[in-house]
Order: structure tokens, then C-alpha cells, then sequence
């Protein structure tokens, strides 16, 4: 295990948002969906592709509270734009399960 020091972790911005829309990624070359989240009124609505189909369906990410790293830069994913990291973990067959936050927290949060 690497340590680094706390001032490097603090720049990773690491937010609460909600899941406000999504659908399939069918360009994309692993199965994916297209996800829209609301940071609140400071970062607003951005979007990412995310490979995460095997646990969750588009109608059970509608209102779902996520974490998302928002200060990594846009990125395109097959004509797609990333604008942040929607942040989980994989299982036991890498599939990814989703960091939520219980309860809600508003949007917008910073991690701390």
C-alpha cells in the first residue's frame, strides 16, 4: 500500500449528486449507459458513460444518490462526452457496484 499525504487526497473532488437520467450506450464497445447527474448548483448537471449493466437497470439509477469525481477533466468515450468519474467498486466478478450515500446527502457535497 502507497501512503500519500492528506493535501494530495484533498484534491481529489470527490461529490454527492443524484442520477437524473440515463439510457443505453450502444456505440460504446462494452455494454454501457450513458449517465446524467445533478452536483447541485456550484457544478451542476454533468454527464459520464459507465459500465455499469450487470447490477443496475436505467429505471433503478433514476434518483439514485452516487458519488462522482468531478475534477478529472472531460474525456470523449466513442463521440460521448465523460465529464466526471462515477465512482464504485467491482464485485467478485468485476462488475461494478455503485458507492451510494445513505442517507441522502444534498447535492453538491464535497467528500470529507
Amino acid at each position: 500500500m502507497m501512503t500519500i499525504k492528506y493535501e494530495e487526497f484533498e484534491k481529489v473532488d470527490l461529490r454527492s449528486g443524484t442520477i437524473i437520467k440515463a439510457e443505453d450506450f450502444l456505440r460504446a464497445k462494452k455494454p454501457a449507459y450513458k449517465v446524467w447527474a445533478d452536483f447541485g448548483s456550484e457544478i451542476g448537471v454533468l454527464q459520464t458513460s459507465a459500465q455499469i449493466t450487470v447490477h443496475y437497470t436505467l429505471e433503478s439509477l433514476i434518483g439514485r444518490s452516487i458519488v462522482g469525481c468531478v475534477n478529472l477533466g472531460e474525456k470523449n468515450i466513442a463521440g460521448f462526452l465523460s465529464q466526471f468519474l462515477l465512482v464504485g467498486f467491482s464485485d467478485e466478478n468485476g462488475a461494478i457496484c455503485l458507492i451510494t450515500i445513505d442517507p441522502k446527502a444534498p447535492n453538491g457535497q464535497k467528500m470529507c
